[in-house]
């Protein structure tokens, strides 16, 4: 499909909305999808069959190769509705761009433009009145993509089938969170899949973050595989400090290169802050936290958005950050974004993409 190409999208209305049955003043993450859900086909080398059709369970082979061979991926993007009534998607060309480096790294096809973002554009036309106006809430949106061809044996498969599944959205964390430094678990090595969004990614990571719960931490700080030395990511998003005057993020081919984190980093630039994206060691931080240079930590992703790190817990000891409320840049950003993304300031970089009221 070139990039001129015009697809038809086949739209199917439910029937019956579940939309009366959601409790927009108590969201759980996750777990109230909407009315409708993207669905395309690909077969024969080539993208085909794309339609919008209500939200319901698919029919897979057990023979279906992404349940043996880990061929899937994802991305996560969020929507807000303005005061006016406006949808407003947040960045997605950027997940686009990313989805198919993923779609690449795990010799997947890449999704065209023409089915990712008119696609989703007109998922959410057709499902506006899901998006949730209390600010705080949003609409959480969930393109992935899986291989389908049922036979065994390792290649990649020859079909596949990509989704976006969207469910308005609370916080993912409602409070500050507290990590643990892991030293001994490994989530991605130097030539792997660190920086994709591939399903492995996340659930290799459940059984050391479960032993983090088990010592009261909520998630995990991942470190470099091959020294434990160090920082990369948490378990479910990017990290960044202020150490000093400058806002610092790890960087690397094993670490996700979040939207989210993308976002912020760009704003500290145009703001006038030193910005800086390198390796930065655990030795580094914990020695900035017990000389007060670190005044700043917090985890940035799309469902996490900014989340406030209160505490962090290395071989035994538990060092604690500065009260949330006097941190500076990473407040201001939030509250930054939050305007942006509700549409109560001026969208100067073309962040938004409407869709429509």
């Amino acid at each position: 499909m070139s990039a001129t190409e015009q697809i038809s999208i086949r739209v199917e209305p439910t029937q019956q909305s579940r939309l009366s049955q959601v409790d927009f003043n108590h969201l759980k993450f996750g777990q109230s999808m909407s009315d409708h859900m993207l669905v395309a086909e690909y077969a024969d080398g080539k993208w085909q069959d794309v339609s919008i059709v209500p939200y319901g369970n698919i029919s897979i082979s057990p023979s279906m190769s992404a349940l043996h061979y880990g061929q899937a991926i994802f991305e996560g993007i969020k929507a807000y509705k303005f005061a006016d009534g406006t949808v407003s998607i947040f960045r997605p060309d950027k997940n686009w761009e990313r989805f198919n480096k993923s779609a690449a790294r795990l010799q997947m096809p890449e999704v065209p433009k023409e089915i990712f973002l008119d696609g989703l554009k007109q998922l959410l036309a057709v499902d506006q009145d899901w998006v949730p106006s209390v600010e705080g809430t949003s609409l959480y949106i969930r393109p992935f993509m899986f291989a389908t061809e049922a036979a065994l044996g390792v290649h990649p498969s020859v079909s596949y089938k990509f989704l976006i599944i969207t469910c308005p959205v609370g916080a993912y964390y409602s409070k500050p969170i507290s990590l643990k430094v892991e030293t001994h678990y490994t989530r991605a090595a130097e030539g792997g899949v660190g920086f994709s969004k591939n399903a492995g990614n996340y659930a290799l990571s459940l059984y050391p973050t479960q032993l983090a719960n088990n010592e009261g931490y909520d998630q995990i700080m991942w470190t470099d595989a091959l020294e434990h030395k160090y920082i990369e990511e948490a378990g479910t998003a990017n990290l960044i400090f202020r150490i000093g005057d400058t806002i610092i993020t790890p960087h690397g081919d094993t670490i996700l290169h979040g939207v989210t984190r993308r976002t912020i980093m760009e704003l500290a630039e145009k703001w006038g802050y030193k910005a800086e994206q390198r390796k930065v060691s655990v030795q580094e931080l914990i020695d900035g936290i017990k000389a007060g240079k670190v005044t700043e930590a917090f985890a940035a992703g799309t469902a996490a958005t900014i989340t406030h790190i209160d505490r962090i817990g290395f071989e035994g000891t538990d060092y604690t950050l500065p009260p949330v409320e006097g941190r500076e840049f990473s407040n201001k950003v939030l509250t930054y974004l939050n305007d942006l993304r509700y549409g109560k300031i001026e969208d100067p970089y073309g962040w938004n993409m409407l869709v429509g009221k």
